[in-house]
């Protein structure tokens, strides 16, 4: 890198800019290529270049690493991509993302060029009409990207499954989460007050990235049962709120454990508000479950059956219109579809009674937890 002559990457073209189209014909295709172009901008030194990134508004409010020619083209040669190559399109927003802007954004986020086929795949997994990228992107109920990454990528990149699992301290989780989050605001446009709505937000909005310990876990890994085989890498991105922690360091079941979390889940029920929801299980409880012998699918149905509630109770605590009437007792809601919506994941520290539960944004017609294959070509 020349310090005297510092070329930053143009990162976005926003709405009321280039490459936002209500069609795509050919002709438009075309057009659309030309205008994602990147521009580029001289800085005097690294100093200057961050600043620019700050003024231009390409930051989540955090200091970025300079999009640079060099650290662009690392990046995709990591992912042997093309820098035209369209990874995504954002249909009800008419935006294409190419390789090139995830790269940028990659950099931006500090990710490693190694780190870059794992930010592809959850971009991906952003563009699937199942995930439903309005919704959760402009709710003001404040939804990140929950991202579980899966197979022998998580342990070559040492994304973090244990200890502080959704806490800093492992540069791959926070840059992966990151280059996401940056993806979505600098090249579709989700800017807080303008795209995204959201009325609060929460901490994953920067970056909301985990492994799996698969190594740990009683369960087969979650991307095995999503359909995909233990020795394929893959990632599973869902519209969340934030991890809801609870303890429970009394029970020696899992049913007792269980009992726990289902009563902190239980005010949520039938509120029509929770597609899916993540349970994750670490080190005590995990091993609880393990010496039992529960499956995942126990765990599951346990959890459907046990976070039920009645018509009455959500009109008490005014989670459900009107006074509560004849047969409201006797109606019991349940906190999601099936008992399949429940995604149960093995990770966090080994020391500790502590566990958590992530509710889903929205509806399940809204938004739902989307699984996409890591490719290394």
């Amino acid at each position: 890198m020349n310090a005297g002559n510092l070329a930053v990457h143009r990162v976005l073209p926003r709405s009321g800019e280039t490459g936002i189209l209500p069609a795509r014909s050919a002709m438009q295709a075309r057009n659309l290529k030309m205008q994602l172009e990147s521009r580029h901008y001289a800085a005097p030194d690294v100093d200057a270049a961050m600043e620019l990134c700050a003024a231009k508004g390409w930051t989540d409010g955090l200091p970025v690493v300079p999009p640079t020619e060099p650290r662009i083209s690392a990046m995709l040669a990591a992912a042997g991509l093309e820098p035209g190559l369209e990874i995504a399109f954002i249909e009800n927003r008419q935006v294409s993302v190419t390789a090139e802007k995830v790269a940028i954004n990659a950099v931006l986020a500090g990710c490693k060029p190694e780190y870059m086929p794992v930010v592809i795949a959850a971009v991906e997994a952003l563009a699937d009409p199942l995930y439903g990228y309005h919704g959760p992107a402009t709710s003001t109920g404040g939804s990140a990207v929950f991202m579980v990454v899966n197979g022998p990528i998580a342990r070559e990149l040492d994304i973090n499954c244990g200890d502080n699992l959704f806490g800093p301290g492992w540069r791959a989780n926070a840059t992966i989460g990151r280059a996401v989050r940056l993806t979505m605001r600098n090249t579709i446009g989700t800017l807080p007050g303008v795209l995204d709505r959201s009325s609060l937000g929460h901490g994953g909005k920067y970056s909301f990235c985990i492994a799996e310990n698969e190594a740990e876990s009683p369960w087969p890994p979650l991307h095995v049962a999503r359909g995909f085989k233990r020795e394929q890498n893959a990632v599973t991105i869902m519209a969340a709120l934030a991890p809801h922690q609870y303890s429970n360091g009394l029970s020696n079941t899992p049913e007792g454990i269980l009992t726990t979390a289902c009563a902190n889940m239980r005010i949520c029920a039938g509120t029509g508000r929770h597609p899916q929801y993540a349970l994750v299980f670490a080190g005590e409880h995990m091993a609880t479950m393990a010496k039992a012998g529960w499956t995942r699918e126990d765990v599951q149905r346990y959890c459907f059956e046990h976070t039920r509630i009645s018509a009455a109770e959500l009109k008490r605590i005014n989670l459900l219109d009107g006074a509560v009437g004849p047969g409201d007792e006797t109606d019991m809601h349940t906190l999601v579809e099936t008992p399949q919506d429940f995604l149960v994941i093995a990770a966090g520290g080994n020391a500790g009674v502590q566990s958590a539960y992530i509710p889903g944004w929205g509806s399940k017609s809204g938004s739902q937890s989307v699984t996409k294959e890591i490719h290394r070509r």
